[in-house]
């Protein structure tokens, strides 16, 4: 017997229960709804299978065709994607966006654990997906307490008959999540499962002061964290991020950064040498600490060979760009940086900031949300991240 067929033997709802519950993810008052609410009752025939810890996805999958690897990859702790390009790709192969996932299962029972919710409380989630959390809180809460919010009509449709073929009855609602949902308001909890760049106003005076959301957030440049806020009087929510995450952005909040070609190029820039590797700014902690402090920063590379690459830096407003050469090796690398902004410097100020202060986790951040804006902490809402003037 190879690994494979040990794999798709073992898989099934116990073996995953007693993984999640062994890493804390599963806690005990979250398993009768994972008994109850079986995940493969909301997983569609088609899928692309991913992988823990990792924006990648397998090829599709198609159940009737490949029952065993299906299976196998439902009672998997990782992603699966479901849907491409909002819904314009169906395969074969991959699509060039994923839109849609059954997400990964310590996730799911990490952020209801964050939730903290409690017996006749009501919440609003936002992204309805395939139907598994509403239905998973519908397990614990009733279904009357249960708002879910979907953009898309196809996998609202979808999801809704999951739900209601599992025995539950939320209120489903086709709509924009970024305005939550007034007539169900206010509510106890919120919790969103795509991400954002921004908490909505709307949320917030959606929730009871004193109330939670949980939701995942991410700046321009990129890495991404849990955020689990409380609301208070006055529409204002503070709190911490609670850990690493990786969702597909709210469909309103999507990234429509510029292209390349909108950037001049030429003579007229400045050239350096840097000891900071290309390659030590790149992880996702990197780039969320980065991106707490440069806003209006993004990133693209372009590989060479043998493992080298370009690191490229442009600001969101168009008006400078920068580049960072990495080659195995090597103990400084070369840079280039245009326009009015010297972008690698930027860079090198927020990473060396963070490399300071002892090289802080997801954890020891935090996010305060107000009418006037938000602001990023460390440690404490007394202690903001400092951000580059522009």
């Amino acid at each position: 017997m190879n690994a494979y067929d040990v794999d798709v033997q073992e898989a099934g709802p116990q073996a995953l229960a007693s993984s999640l519950m062994e890493s804390g993810a599963l806690q005990s008052n979250w398993l009768p709804a994972y008994e109850a609410v079986p995940r493969h009752l909301f997983v569609p025939d088609v899928i692309w299978p991913g992988r823990a810890g990792m924006n990648r996805q397998d090829d599709r999958v198609i159940r009737s065709d490949e029952p065993d690897d299906w299976w196998a990859a439902v009672y998997r702790d990782a992603p699966i994607t479901t849907q491409w390009d909002d819904g314009a790709y169906t395969g074969p192969g991959k699509g060039r966006m994923p839109t849609c996932s059954n997400s990964m299962p310590t996730m799911v029972f990490s952020m209801l654990n964050a939730l903290s919710v409690d017996t006749g409380q009501r919440v609003l989630e936002i992204g309805t997906g395939t139907g598994w959390n509403a239905a998973l809180l519908c397990q614990r809460l009733g279904s009357e307490n249960v708002m879910t919010v979907e953009v898309d009509e196809a996998n609202a449709r979808d999801a809704r008959e999951r739900i209601r073929g599992a025995g539950f009855h939320p209120k489903c609602i086709v709509g924009d999540g970024a305005e939550g949902y007034p007539p169900g308001a206010p509510y106890d909890r919120v919790i969103a499962t795509c991400s954002i760049g921004s908490v909505p106003l709307t949320w917030i005076e959606q929730t009871r002061p004193g109330g939670v959301i949980v939701a995942p957030w991410g700046p321009t440049y990129g890495g991404e964290a849990v955020a689990r806020l409380t609301v208070a009087d006055g529409g204002t929510a503070s709190g911490p991020f609670i850990g690493s995450s990786a969702f597909m952005r709210l469909r309103q909040q999507r990234k429509s950064l510029p292209p390349k070609s909108a950037y001049l190029t030429g003579a007229g820039g400045t050239r350096s040498r840097t000891a900071l590797s290309p390659d030590d700014v790149g992880d996702w902690l990197h780039m969320f600490v980065i991106g707490l402090q440069v806003p209006a920063l993004f990133c693209r590379v372009e590989s060479g060979a043998d493992g080298a690459y370009r690191l490229w830096l442009y600001d969101t407003e168009v008006t400078s760009w920068a580049v960072a050469d990495y080659e195995k090796g090597r103990i400084e690398y070369d840079v280039a940086q245009y326009g009015p902004r010297n972008l690698w410097d930027e860079l090198e100020t927020a990473w060396r900031w963070w490399d300071g202060r002892g090289r802080p986790g997801f954890d020891r951040f935090g996010l305060t949300v107000t009418p006037d804006g938000e602001t990023a902490w460390l440690d404490s809402p007394d202690s903001p991240v400092p951000v580059t003037e522009r």
